[in-house]
């Protein structure tokens, strides 16, 4: 007699040695059924191989990120969370649609004021359709100038997509002026114990200094504005002051002179390089900067501040990036050194979006190493000016974070 799956009622049964082996019993026959399902797949999509690329395109994992909504408005302004990129797309259908009504229309008015034209008459009319459209050829190619990567990148930021009303709100970040080369003081809380932590943030931000708060009985305690009064002063391009709980790092102020606006972080997950396995020491290389995963206006604003803190001619000697991913409105901040190695037997070639291998690149992969420190932010305030103690009037705090943002987990701000 064969081995049966025993019926789920049995399972319910009161002696309790009985209800054990029909159990084992059930979980033994469950694991058979699945085996052997899989092993009944594997063979139908060795011979057809387009089983399986219908099952792996139909399986795709519905995430938060998937499921995001966005505030269905016509507004780019600071607190809209909307989808710049989607929402410039829908601005330019709506002109094209609305210009070519407005050629319509006008074609419509001539038929009908010249009902008894000519044959030459006729002929301007068709010279006029050729010119049109040759000038909306024109159009659709300016539009695509620029072509498509060979993979392209779903998460890197676009900060041409920046509207003018938060480049006029904020014009000190988003200036037609070419930047002045970053120089960033660091310094901490008072009584602070966070010396080996801000040094480490030293070498994260190029041209950085650390100056140590005095909390000396009899010394002057200088507030934040005061600093950057001195800092602006001294040429530095922003200030970051390090907040700590229980001698860990919990908060990171940061400030764009001379006057502001002012961004208020909170860190999470702080681990210092040393403490990464297999990590590598940094150099004094400037760094390549990836900005990920930033759509919203309020994200384009964050993502202009660190850009901003960041020389914009990397050394590419020294093979270092630095990366900072938003996702679910946490910024996840690492940094890397990578190398281009030959492709290991058992790795897989790079391919484009479209699955292919890339030609010219088939043997070749790039590894990396992380160097550190590694630590997660999340943006709580935006002031306009230094510091909140600073800012003053109505329009002081630009954006906060509150509780109440958190509700619908599929909404987020960056």
């Amino acid at each position: 007699m064969g081995f049966s799956k025993p019926p789920v009622q049995a399972l319910k049964i009161a002696n309790k040695q009985k209800r054990k082996e029909l159990f084992v019993a059930h979980k033994r026959a469950s694991g058979k059924e699945r085996h052997e399902e899989r092993h009944r797949r594997r063979k139908e999509e060795s011979r057809n191989p387009e089983l399986k690329a219908a099952r792996l395109a139909k399986n795709v994992p519905r995430t938060l990120e998937h499921k995001r909504v966005w505030d269905d408005v016509d507004d780019d302004s600071l607190g809209a969370v909307v989808d710049l990129e989607q929402l410039k797309r829908r601005r330019m259908e709506q002109a094209e649609a609305e210009e070519r009504a407005a050629i319509e229309a006008a074609e419509k008015m001539e038929e009908d004021d010249d009902d008894d034209n000519d044959s030459m008459l006729d002929s301007d009319e068709e010279e006029d359709e050729e010119a049109r459209e040759a000038r909306l050829e024109r159009q659709r190619e300016k539009r695509a100038q620029r072509n498509p990567s060979i993979a392209p990148s779903t998460t890197s930021t676009n900060l041409d997509l920046t509207p003018t009303s938060l480049a006029l709100k904020f014009p000190s970040l988003f200036s037609d002026e070419p930047p002045p080369e970053p120089k960033i003081l660091v310094t901490t809380s008072l009584n602070s114990t966070l010396h080996e932590e801000a040094h480490i943030l030293t070498t994260l931000f190029p041209n950085s200094n650390y100056v140590p708060r005095s909390s000396h009985r009899y010394g002057h305690k200088y507030s934040l504005r005061e600093i950057c009064k001195f800092s602006t002063e001294k040429g530095y391009t922003a200030v970051i002051l390090m907040k700590e709980d229980q001698k860990k790092p919990t908060g990171l102020s940061v400030v764009h002179l001379p006057k502001g606006p002012t961004f208020h972080f909170t860190i999470s997950n702080w681990i210092e390089g040393k403490k990464l396995p297999g990590h590598g020491n940094p150099t004094n290389h400037y760094p390549e900067l990836l900005l990920n995963n930033f759509k919203t206006p309020l994200g384009l604003l964050t993502a202009k501040l660190f850009q901003t803190m960041f020389p914009p001619r990397p050394e590419f000697e020294g093979r270092q990036v630095t990366a900072l991913h938003n996702q679910r409105d946490y910024i996840f901040v690492r940094r890397f050194r990578y190398v281009f190695r030959d492709k290991r037997a058992t790795e897989k070639s790079v391919t484009d979006a479209e699955g292919n291998a890339l030609k010219g690149v088939e043997g070749i992969r790039a590894g990396l190493q992380e160097l550190g420190p590694r630590f997660t932010l999340k943006l709580r305030r935006v002031d306009k000016g230094v510091g909140r103690a600073g800012s003053e009037g109505d329009d002081a705090i630009q954006w906060e974070w509150k509780s109440k943002m958190e509700k619908d987990r599929k909404r987020f701000n960056l």
